[in-house]
């Protein structure tokens, strides 16, 4: 017969088991994107922020700069994300055009609320689209064809700008793309493994077990046209 006291240390062990999983499951996919975030700054076409107005180049966005850039891939025929949504009769809302992503910096939020329109191109906040249903998680908004998606984990480089009296600024790398700019590579038939090893086959004690993730893939851009690494500065001061 079992006992008790060994089913309840065992339960509480498979309890564990499963929560580091998890977690082990999310970092190894937030691996994956840090991976993917530094190929693309160092492999992709960069266009500079000239829009802004903040004395530093690149400069801080302008509504112009995300024109530029859709115009840049619309030019290159990449294919466009998401469909348009069309306009309903809710008030505070817009329609939101045909889009390519944008993967940004949480820290540009500030400077996109601020962004000053130039014609039929806004900035639109996902909270005034007609409708959520297509809206990512971390969407933060649109400008004329390009909605932009934020992450803390986003490209930048601290310092990396300086104007002319000498101030420095913080360089931010948010890459515009079209389907079939990017792809991803399993090797060796997969894509991760979770590696669990009883405590019996860990060591001689049979104290600890053995809980890890491996994974074997590579990035590549399948097509240079269809994907712009675009490079700004910020305008507005972080309160942190």
């Amino acid at each position: 017969m079992t006992s008790p006291l060994y089913m309840r240390s065992n339960n509480s062990q498979e309890g564990v088991l499963a929560w580091v999983s998890d977690r082990l499951a999310v970092a190894m996919r937030q691996a994956e994107d840090l991976i993917l975030r530094d190929y693309i700054i160092s492999a992709a076409s960069q266009i500079n922020a000239g829009g802004g107005s903040n004395g530093f180049n690149p400069t801080n966005y302008g509504v112009s700069d995300f024109s530029l850039l859709a115009t840049t891939l619309d030019t290159n025929n990449a294919y466009k994300f998401m469909s348009g949504i069309e306009g309903m009769d809710r008030f505070g809302t817009g329609p939101v055009r045909s889009s390519y992503f944008m993967l940004s910096s949480t820290e540009l939020q500030s400077d996109f609320d601020a962004l000053t329109s130039v014609g039929s191109i806004t900035f639109l906040n996902q909270w005034n689209y007609p409708t959520n249903a297509s809206a990512l998680p971390s969407e933060y908004g649109n400008v004329g064809n390009i909605r932009i998606l934020t992450s803390s984990e986003a490209g930048v480089a601290r310092n990396a700008a300086i104007n002319n009296i000498g101030t420095t600024a913080d360089v931010y790398y948010s890459p515009v793309l079209g389907k079939q700019a990017i792809t991803h590579i399993s090797q060796d038939g997969y894509s991760m493994k979770l590696i669990y090893r009883d405590p019996y086959y860990s060591g001689m004690l049979a104290q600890n077990a053995t809980l890890a993730v491996k994974f074997a893939q590579s990035q590549a851009l399948t097509q240079d046209t269809g994907i712009r690494m675009s490079v700004a500065t910020r305008n507005s001061n972080l309160g942190v």
